[in-house]
């Protein structure tokens, strides 16, 4: 499998947080965009791609494209973050065969279904359902705002939101 240094929801993609901290923090050379919608849009595939720090290439694929990348050897020095909008497309990468160890959640508004979930994350029904099928497959799915901030841990917010969904 290729080098990834960090896995992380956040609906916005690339943006202030990504490019000043978590980009240098983890010392990521690329940054790997994994949404069905963002590929078939090239206006939004050029945003992306002109938002992302210098020196950092940027690859947009789909869910099924990006298992399929994912799960060749690396190249030596290669670093990926990969961002993703939602947990749900990570729980699919892992039901692809994606050996994920972990799984960032960072912002993530409320709009349609969701509710808030933990701290500037809220998820549908559908996506607290992601979480709970990454964690029983054993990725650590935690919060984490920004890399110097502790992680925490979503256990009871997970519990909290299944009871608030009747899941």
């Amino acid at each position: 499998m290729r080098n990834v240094v960090l896995a992380r929801v956040d609906d916005r993609l690339i943006h202030g947080e990504v490019v000043t901290a978590w980009t240098p923090t983890m010392r990521g050379n690329r940054i790997m965009i994994v949404d069905d919608d963002v590929v078939r849009d090239t206006f939004n595939v050029r945003v992306v791609k002109a938002l992302a720090p210098a020196g950092t290439k940027v690859i947009v694929y789909s869910v099924e494209k990006a298992a399929e990348k994912l799960m060749v050897p690396g190249v030596e020095g290669e670093r990926i973050i990969i961002l993703a909008k939602t947990p749900t497309t990570f729980s699919r990468l892992v039901k692809a065969g994606v050996p994920l160890k972990e799984v960032n959640l960072g912002g993530a508004g409320i709009r349609g279904e969701r509710q808030p979930f933990i701290n500037n994350v809220a998820l549908s029904p559908e996506e607290v359902l992601a979480c709970e099928e990454m964690q029983k497959a054993g990725v650590h799915v935690y919060y984490q705002l920004v890399p110097e901030q502790g992680v925490i841990e979503i256990d009871d917010a997970l519990k909290k939101a299944k009871a608030n969904f009747g899941l």
